[in-house]
């Protein structure tokens, strides 16, 4: 748990999270390396700055010492500089307490100015820190150094110019190296969920780094592989039941033969189921190629309209609660056909089907197939869109079917690019929603 803390707090972008890790760490290493650069700048500028002073305020005392006492106020602001002062006498009123830095620069300037001067320093303030050096001149006279520490600046004033473009150097740096890193991930994204149930989605290019090129190479292999497998599978089941539908007719005709009775009659239902059967199994090993079909540009509300009158005028109970206008670009065959097995289904088990239309935000036509039947339990919603899979209360020749309409219409809703999704309607019942790209 402990490990996992962290990520909660990382982009969920795998580009994102690698963006973010190279410039935090290309960030760290620049500010490590600025960081002691400074340091070394500041104690270097420090050290320099300390050695001038001692020379220059020892060549200041050896000169006011050899000046005549009438002459020595003359010179004591040519002497000034931005750190210190020279004041005649004893200056101000001070305590023995002084900082490292103090006590350092006083004995350096002591044994500088030599022990002739009997040098001696006491601090005036700590806060801004202010301290003071005593010197006792050859005539007997007392002068006082007061030292007013700085901040040592040892940056140019370009560095930070240097420093902010840098910075916007490791930003592209940084977005171009996790551009080139995470395109090829996007790449196979895209191409794997392009893919069509035939799996006879686009080709990834195999160019590139050959890391990229390998992994390109084995999802087409792996795609190839799929379609195979796939036609294989819808060949043999288109193959037996098409193979299937010539012995059932004999022994149809055959069954028609014989003499009135139960056991006709029961005998009749079982060839027309498997009549039923053979005919759903050959229509859902050719959905599997709806998205064959050239799409064309269709009016939305007339295609809706005439599909429910088409319902209607058979005496089902069919009713267009809402449409939408405008054009869409669909597979129109496919499309009626879905709609058809939906609303087949709704009329089966709710006896009314209510079909509605929209546009979402996205721009996406959404069609949706709603009844008032029983529903179906939450966990076996997914599992009804699987071939050949009816629920418990379904199995019945009336009502039970071949457990291939919803599978039917979810294989062909994936060729024509689009989903499929079923829900229980609050109040009961059962919707049946189609989105379309």
């Amino acid at each position: 748990m402990a490990s996992a803390f962290p990520m909660r707090w990382l982009p969920r972008g795998m580009a994102s999270r690698l963006y973010l890790i190279i410039f935090v760490g290309l960030m760290l290493a620049q500010g490590l390396s600025f960081g002691l650069m400074f340091y070394e700048r500041y104690e270097s500028a420090t050290t320099v700055m300390l050695n001038t002073v001692e020379h220059e305020v020892a060549t200041s005392v050896a000169m006011l010492d050899r000046l005549p006492a009438a002459e020595r106020a003359d010179w004591l602001g040519r002497l000034q500089r931005d750190n210190y002062r020279f004041v005649l006498g004893h200056g101000q009123p001070g305590s023995p307490v002084m900082s490292a830095r103090a006590r350092g620069l006083a004995s350096r300037i002591g044994q500088e100015v030599g022990p002739d001067y009997q040098a001696q320093a006491d601090t005036i303030s700590t806060k801004p820190e202010r301290y003071q050096v005593h010197f006792r001149l050859h005539d007997g006279s007392t002068l006082t150094l007061e030292v007013t520490p700085r901040g040592v600046a040892p940056i140019a004033q370009w560095l930070p110019a240097v420093l902010v473009l840098q910075l916007f150097l490791l930003l592209a740096c940084t977005w171009l190296a996790v551009r080139l890193a995470a395109r090829p991930l996007a790449q196979l994204a895209q191409a794997a969920q392009a893919m069509l149930p035939t799996a006879d989605g686009p080709r990834m290019s195999e160019e590139g780094p050959i890391e990229v090129a390998r992994a390109a190479i084995a999802f087409n292999t792996m795609q190839e592989r799929i379609a195979r497998h796939l036609k294989e599978r819808l060949h043999i089941l288109a193959s037996i039941s098409h193979d299937l539908q010539t012995p059932i007719t004999r022994m149809r005709l055959r069954a028609e033969c014989l003499d009135e009775g139960e056991e006709r009659r029961k005998l009749l239902g079982d060839l027309h189921e498997m009549e039923h059967l053979v005919r759903e199994g050959v229509a859902y090993a050719r959905s599997a190629h709806g998205g064959a079909e050239a799409p064309v540009r269709m009016d939305v509300k007339a295609f809706l309209e005439s599909l429910v009158f088409d319902y209607q005028d058979m005496g089902k109970p069919v009713t267009l609660a809402r449409t939408v206008g405008g054009a869409a670009m669909v597979r129109q065959q496919a499309l009626r056909r879905v709609l058809g097995n939906l609303i087949d289904n709704a009329i089966k088990y709710g006896g009314t089907a209510e079909v509605s239309a929209w546009r979402s935000e996205e721009g996406e036509l959404c069609i949706a197939v709603c009844d008032r039947g029983p529903g179906i339990p939450e966990e076996q919603l997914e599992q009804v869109l699987q071939p050949f899979y009816r629920l418990e209360g379904s199995r019945n020749r009336d009502t039970g079917g071949a457990g291939l309409g919803l599978a039917i219409a979810m294989q062909l809703t994936r060729a024509i690019g689009g989903n499929l999704k079923l829900s229980n309607r609050q109040g009961g019942g059962l919707a049946a929603n189609l989105s379309l790209p």
